[in-house]
């Protein structure tokens, strides 16, 4: 059985506990792992702050701190498929996913590595005489991150990279379900060089690690991703210590599909955006809305693609749809299916939770048109499809927008000006219009209403980090006036 330890202050540590990670592919325990309680969290979140203010980090210059990322890049590329095998054992996303993934996070330290002195004040034209006003842009503080367990490494690399380009330093908390690419991320941090205590990557449950990570007196900000009553807590957490958030919460995304698209693209793309990752993407396209003249032809192409889907063991290149990362998300992808059923909803294909070792689901389709089903309202986070159609370009869009999320959208139409009208009118943080799924991270991530706020990628997300400080210098070499004398 693997051992894995947490990384405080350049160290590699046992945590206050131990526990056991399950193999998602087999239902059985395969690697020991660190359980950080607050004792780890506080030896973290101190290691961090002397790292910004008296370690060497706090006296690098902007281009050193890219240098480091640029080289933390060069580490991931070359490790990348063995952390590509690590996430898929520990989480039981596929090998093909994970390899592609992780080679494309490297990507994302570079682009941060670049961004490091960048980053720029300015000078303002102030209205008094003989002085001189600029803003500095400065480390935002000790920021605490807290990732899911469904892609780690690119979940982790858009709030590190620019948290790093930024000068912060960063206590990382891991999932306790499948935290193994994470931990194994760290001896890639201490190969690069960084100062002791500039990041910190720590696993533990959320009551006695989560909870004092986001409440600690001397974190700054959180950066969270997850699901909305996590998030809750955390905001509860943040009024003790008055930390700033950003919250990527995940959705409930419409796919739109006109009767003029080009179904066959269409269909690829719907099936990437709900079967990819076994549907464990925040970004994941679960409500397809389809004009109602083209239903029935949509969803029997659909049905005949999600049939041809090969369901297997993670580590099988030919596998394009694995296991769930838990037995709990399992179950509650079978139980949401079965209330979504009771309350109308027909099942096209898929539906039934197989027998046998591992947490697998099947690609599954339900026909919701006209009823109220749960599914519609609710996410699965699973390899679950919910239908429903629609006669005007209106409808499209209230139907799009009947949810109290807002990450994602996608819209395929070949009718450019009704494309425009969308884009304008869906309620999400992102719109693809005939492609789904893309990203970069020259492109801002997030989303509105219960998918959160703040972006991930970009320059923004890099000055997300920062603070603002004012400087006043007066240039005058007269005294000041005495202000009580009277002139």
């Amino acid at each position: 059985m693997q051992r894995f330890q947490c990384y405080i202050d350049g160290e590699f540590l046992d945590g206050e506990a131990r526990y056991q990670s399950i193999d998602p592919a087999t239902g059985k325990n395969w690697a020991d792992m660190p359980e950080a309680r607050e004792g780890d969290v506080d030896r973290a979140v101190n290691a961090a702050e002397k790292a910004l203010y008296d370690g060497p980090w706090s006296k690098m210059t902007a281009t050193q701190r890219g240098k480091l990322l640029y080289k933390l890049a060069d580490l991931v590329a070359a490790n990348a498929q063995k952390l590509a095998e690590l996430e898929t054992r520990d989480t039981g996303k596929i090998i093909r996913e994970t390899s592609a993934q992780i080679a494309y996070v490297a990507d994302y330290y570079r682009y941060y590595a670049g961004i490091a002195d960048k980053i720029e004040g300015s000078y303002l034209p102030i209205d008094k005489q003989d002085m001189d006003v600029w803003l500095r842009r400065e480390p935002i503080g000790v920021v605490a991150m807290v990732v899911p367990w469904n892609s780690q490494l690119f979940l982790s690399a858009v709030k590190i990279g620019p948290a790093l380009a930024a000068g912060c330093t960063m206590v990382v908390k891991a999932s306790e379900d499948g935290p193994a690419p994470l931990l194994e991320f760290a001896r890639l941090i201490h190969e690069a060089g960084f100062p002791a205590g500039v990041v910190n990557i720590i696993t533990g449950f959320g009551a006695s690690c989560g909870a004092a990570l986001s409440r600690h007196p001397k974190v700054a900000h959180v950066a969270f991703t997850g699901g909305p009553e996590t998030a809750r807590h955390i905001v509860r957490n943040s009024a003790e210590n008055l930390a700033s958030t950003s919250l990527e919460l995940g959705g409930k995304s419409p796919f739109i599909v006109f009767a003029d698209a080009d179904l066959e693209s269409a269909a690829n793309a719907q099936v990437a955006g709900i079967f990819a990752a076994t549907g464990q993407s925040c970004v994941a396209g679960s409500r397809l809305i389809v004009e109602r003249s083209i239903k029935d032809r949509f969803l029997n192409l659909l049905k005949d693609k999600a049939e041809a889907i090969r369901v297997g063991t993670p580590l099988d290149m030919a596998t394009e749809v694995g296991p769930l990362a838990t037995k709990r998300q399992q179950d509650h992808v079978a139980a949401l299916i079965h209330k979504s059923v009771q309350s109308g909803a027909r099942i096209v294909t898929g539906g039934q939770m197989p027998s046998g070792e591992g947490f697998y689901f099947p690609p599954t389709i339900l026909d919701c048109d006209g009823v109220a089903s749960p599914s519609l309202a609710e996410e699965f986070f699973g390899p679950v499809l919910s239908v429903v159609a629609f006669d005007t370009e209106a409808e499209a869009l209230k139907l799009a927008n009947d949810t109290r999320y807002g990450l994602a959208s996608g819209v395929f139409t070949q009718n450019l000006t009704r494309a425009h009208r969308l884009m304008k009118g869906i309620r999400a943080g992102i719109v693809w219009v005939n492609t789904y799924r893309a990203v970069s991270p020259i492109a801002p991530f997030g989303g509105f209403g219960l998918s959160g706020h703040g972006r991930e990628g970009g320059l923004a997300a890099a000055l997300d980090y920062t603070r603002t400080k004012t400087i006043w210098l007066r240039t005058s070499d007269d005294p000041i006036p005495d202000p009580f004398v009277m002139r």
